[in-house]
Formats: structure tokens, sequence, C-alpha cells
């Protein structure tokens, strides 16, 4: 199996008729468990070489083949249905349950857990979800293969299975490289840019499944302080003075990144912090504040959608700023550029100071009332205030990087972390979407 998880460069086969018969007939013995322990760890091993050699077409014929021939016997079912509604209040009835949850168990769960069993099989199933995520968008009939595959996950990465490790620079060189390839908030830029992330004023956290073990699920990255961060800059300046990490009393999560596109809709990321947390608290028993410096991602694109959010945010003191400055209405060049994430705006000072109040007051609004399904609509609010953190602050050009300016304007936010309120802030936010925030985030958000 040493060539099993192959490169998507190297994915170039056409299905052919012949080859997907082949792979039919291989699935059936899969379903129907036949041979001893060793043949069947073989055939599943033929069958994920036989799937990563083909290219999309390929691989999507053999997931709607396994969604579509092998999912659960409906007159089976039906018939167990009927023997377990008329055994209800009899002694019979236990055994015709059992029954009917073995009627229901469809062959796909045998062909997939028959996977499991082969070297690096769990993480030939973690990205063979990943492409089942890319094709269930247009072919819905994908979605039952879907959900059994993502039910199956979600018990064998389950919190207690996975181990937290601490990364370093002695790390595996092999590790540190996914690091480098896996980082998705804030790039890597260079081997300096990663030792200095891993130096002695910061820690980094992953998550990591006994099967695979150079593989990082989850990590996060943390800078040790003496208060609250505002600017991603400093927090990554490779030049920047080394802290003395005995003496930080915060600690700041500043990136946080899942690896594994397969693995959506598993969650783990709030056992991370929580476990971090832990093992921060034994290492650094100063620090009293945890909390992260979070980018707003979804903001600009929130305000395109909403134009008249930003025109509201702006007082009728900022328009007079506004107009000294050549600046009429919501009709100007400025607002333009301001709609597209455009960055002209950010070397006039005088203009960025008059932005200041009306741009943090739309960020608030955001990030404390705009929702998607019942839920806030910023991915990264969603995820820290599901976890029971607090928005606590808004920090101007706090992320001046390109990619800063288009999503948020440099807009960055501070979650806060306080275990006295953790509790009660999950429950409020499950039960009644209520979002905890500062009094001055509150009032920012004010209309």
């Amino acid at each position: 199996m040493r060539q099993l998880m192959g490169s998507r460069s190297e994915r170039q086969v056409e299905p052919t008729e012949r080859g997907l018969e082949k792979i039919r007939s291989q699935l059936q013995e899969c379903a129907e468990g036949r041979g001893g322990e060793i043949s069947t760890r073989q055939r599943a091993a033929r069958l994920a070489e036989a799937y990563l050699r083909l290219d999309d077409s390929g691989r999507r014929a053999i997931l709607r083949m396994i969604a579509l021939e092998f999912g659960p016997d409906p007159v089976r079912v039906e018939a167990a249905h009927q023997a377990y509604q008329a055994a209800v209040g009899t002694p019979a009835q236990w055994d015709a349950e059992a029954q009917l949850r073995t009627a229901m168990r469809s062959s796909r769960l045998r062909i997939l857990t028959q996977f499991n069993a082969i070297p690096q099989g769990v993480k030939f199933l973690v990205d063979l979800r990943a492409d089942l995520l890319r094709f269930v968008a247009d072919d819905p009939q994908l979605k039952p293969l879907d959900r059994e595959l993502e039910a199956r996950l979600s018990a064998w990465f389950d919190v207690g299975f996975l181990e937290l490790q601490r990364i370093t620079w002695a790390s595996p060189a092999a590790l540190l490289e996914k690091l480098v390839k896996y980082e998705a908030v804030h790039e890597i830029r260079s081997w300096d840019d990663l030792k200095n992330r891993l130096d002695s004023d910061r820690r980094c956290y992953a998550f990591f499944h006994p099967r695979m073990p150079l593989e990082p699920l989850i990590f996060v990255q943390v800078a040790l302080l003496e208060d609250l961060a505002d600017d991603v800059q400093r927090l990554l300046d490779i030049e920047a003075p080394l802290a003395d990490a005995s003496k930080a009393t915060t600690a700041i999560f500043y990136s946080i990144s899942a690896t594994q596109t397969g693995l959506r809709g598993v969650s783990f990321g709030n056992f991370l912090l929580k476990r971090v947390v832990e093992d921060l608290q034994r290492d650094f028993p100063r620090l009293n504040t945890f909390a992260t410096l979070s980018p707003i991602p979804g903001l600009v694109r929130w305000v395109q959608r909403n134009p008249q959010e930003l025109a509201q945010a702006i007082f009728p003191a900022d328009w007079k700023r506004l107009a000294a400055a050549g600046i009429e209405g919501p009709d100007s060049a400025l607002f333009a550029e301001l709609m597209e994430g455009k960055d002209a705006w950010t070397s006039d000072p005088q203009l960025a100071r008059t932005l200041h109040d009306p741009l943090l007051r739309v960020a608030a609004r955001y990030l404390l009332h705009a929702n998607r399904d019942g839920k806030p609509a910023d991915t990264v609010a969603r995820f820290h205030l599901g976890n029971g953190a607090r928005v606590e602050r808004l920090n101007w050009q706090a992320d001046t990087s390109p990619k800063g300016l288009a999503q948020s304007w440099g807009l960055m936010v501070n979650y806060l972390y306080d275990p006295d309120r953790i509790e009660a802030n999950l429950e409020a936010f499950a039960g009644e979407g209520r979002i905890d925030a500062s009094a001055t985030v509150k009032r920012q958000a004010r209309r």
C-alpha cells in the first residue's frame, strides 16, 4: 500500500466500462464479506488503489455505484418493520428491534468499514469524503452515502480517540511542512516565519488521530503576551524581540486551521481549545486571560450585499468630515472602493481617521446581528460564539495585508474565553441565539 495516497496530479485515468464492471464486482464481494481477513484487506486495498488512479468522472461513477446499488433492501426493511410492529409489547420485541436495525444497515457501511482496515485507510476515507463533498452539491443522490460516511468518521474521530501534541521546531520536518501547507489564516511565508511562530513565547498545538500520525487534523497557534493583541503584523514580525513567556498573563489564539476537508461536520475544534487552555495553565500559572485575534472574513461581502448598512453606520458628524474631504454621499467613488474592498483610502490618514468609527460600527453590527439560518453569518464568529466566547473588542488596521483589507478593511476582533462565563454563553447562544459582547462592542452596534 506504499502508493495508496497518490497526488491529484497523478489522477489522470478515465474510467472504462470494463474497469467499472470489475470494480462493481469487487464492491459486491466487499458487501457480502467474502473470504477471510487477509483477502478482505487485499480486496479493499485494490479497490482503493483503483479509485485513486481515476479522474473525477471515474470517482463520481464509483461513488454513485456505492450510493445507489448498496443501500438497504427496501423489501427486507419493510418486512422487518412489520415484524417489529407486530412484536411491540411482546417478549419478541427486542429480537424484532435487532432484526430491524440489521435490515436498515446498508451494505455501504460494510464497504466503507473494510477500507478502515488497510494501511492509510482512514486517510483514504477522509479524502474520499472530500471528493463526495465536491460532487454532492450537483448530485443529490450521493447524499445518503455522504451522511453515512460522515457519521462513521464522527465515530472514528471522537475526541476521546484524538491525541493533543505540541508542535515545536524540533518536530519532524514532514510535520512542519504540513503546517506550512495547511495554514489557512495567515500564510507562513518562510522557514524563518515558521520558526518565529514556534519560538519560546509561542505555542502550537494540534490534534492527531492514531491512524494518521503525521497528519494534523486541526492546529492552533498561540502567542503568550501581557495584554490583548490588536495587530497581527506585530504578532508575526520575525524581527520583533522575544518576549519573556514566564511573565505572560494573556494567551492569544491567533490562528486556528482545520486541515481535512473530508472531516467537515466532524466537530473537535472546541475540545482543542479546552485542552490547550489546560496545557497552558499548567505550564504558565500567571495566565488569566484567553482570547483570540481573529479575522472577520465575511464583512466586506456582507456589506456588498447590504450596502445600506455602510451608509447607516455613517452618522451626520461623519458625513460633515467626509464632505470636507470632497466625499458628498453614498454615490461617491470612495463608497465604490469600500464596497470592492480596495485599499486606496488607507493612504490618506485624514480619510482613514474619518472612516474609523463608521467601519467599526458596521463591523459590530455584522458580528452581533447578521445571521444565516439562525446562526452568525461570519464563519469564524459562529465557531467562537458557539464555543462560549464573547465578542470583546474590534481592532482597527489589525491586518493590513491585501487579504485583510479586502475581506474586512483590515479590521480584526478579539473573542474572549472567560472560564466563568463560557457555560452560560454556550446555553444562551444555543438556546436563544443570544450573543455575549462587551459594552463597547454593544455600543458600537447600536443603530
